[in-house]
């Protein structure tokens, strides 16, 4: 099997909409997917840890990977998440995002196990050979408690052609670099936090997996279509105007921020599962003030 490139460009982390009484909100989750496609980004990831998929039972998670599969209608790539600790589940987690319709699948490093550099290499090594699809994987120590390093990575994609790429968001730039330097052919590296990617993708990066992409899908895709085209200037323009909501984000345990601004641009209604709560009304007037400098409301 030979690698090919998934995409190039954003792929937005979407968020999951819940209503009120906590169920899933089919309807905003339809209204969000539409507005990504208008937007433009080159692909979408329903059900991952952005879209909060640890409060999600499996058949929700099918059936939020099959709405945005078939709401999308080819106009996107989607990459659904399928990500566990236990590696037997998350093998029964792709199987059953890809029989959903999905064009591959988004697998967090297992979280809280903290696995060994051999541990990390045969937990994905175990999904590559069970699941016939494109694999990206996700090194994101902040949220696991530990890091996949370069050397790991670089292992895997080696030994693995339907393991398209990572997902890095160690903010390692000395490790990312490396990979970048010493990936194969086809192998790609996008970039896990949206407030580097423009320096990432100056190194060689392919894209983001985005959270900011939520909230302004066709500024942020265009500034990175700018980043694969080489023209710097004009994407620092871009990035330099959304730092704020970039950084902003993270204010709190993410996707609470992301959420409360959707929520005032009036595509969600603000509802979390617990342990999340919504957004302390201490930061709401700042984010407010962001969203409105942006015209976003």
């Amino acid at each position: 099997m030979k690698r090919k490139m998934l995409f190039k460009g954003t792929a937005t982390a979407l968020v999951t909409p819940f209503t009120e009484s906590g169920d899933l909100d089919i309807k905003a989750l339809k209204n969000i997917v539409d507005f990504q496609i208008k937007g433009k980004v080159e692909a979408i990831i329903p059900a991952g840890t952005t879209g909060e998929s640890a409060t999600l039972s499996e058949d929700e998670q099918a059936e939020v990977v099959k709405t945005v599969v078939r709401r999308a209608d080819g106009k996107a790539k989607i990459i659904a998440g399928a990500g566990s600790n236990s590696t037997h589940h998350a093998i029964v987690l792709a199987k059953r995002m890809l029989a959903q319709g999905a064009d591959g699948i988004l697998s967090v490093c297992p979280y809280y196990n903290k696995p060994t550099q051999e541990g990390f290499y045969r937990h994905y090594a175990a999904i590559a050979e069970q699941i016939d699809a494109p694999i990206v994987m996700y090194n994101v120590p902040g949220r696991t408690a530990s890091n996949m390093n370069a050397a790991t990575t670089l292992r895997l994609a080696n030994d693995f052609p339907n393991i398209a790429g990572i997902k890095e968001a160690s903010g390692n730039f000395g490790q990312i670099m490396e990979i970048l330097r010493d990936r194969p052919e086809g192998f790609a590296v996008w970039s896990g936090d949206d407030a580097v990617t423009l320096p990432l993708m100056s190194l060689g990066a392919d894209g983001i997996v985005s959270v900011v992409s939520n909230e302004t899908p066709k500024m942020f895709s265009d500034m990175v279509r700018l980043c694969l085209k080489k023209d710097f200037s004009k994407a620092l323009r871009l990035h330099n105007s959304l730092l704020d909501l970039m950084n902003f984000n993270f204010i709190e345990s993410s996707p609470i921020p992301v959420k409360a601004a959707m929520t005032m641009m009036g595509l969600i209604e603000e509802n979390y599962r617990l342990p999340l709560l919504p957004m302390s009304d201490i930061h709401k007037p700042t984010m407010k003030k962001i969203l409105k400098d942006l015209k976003l409301i």
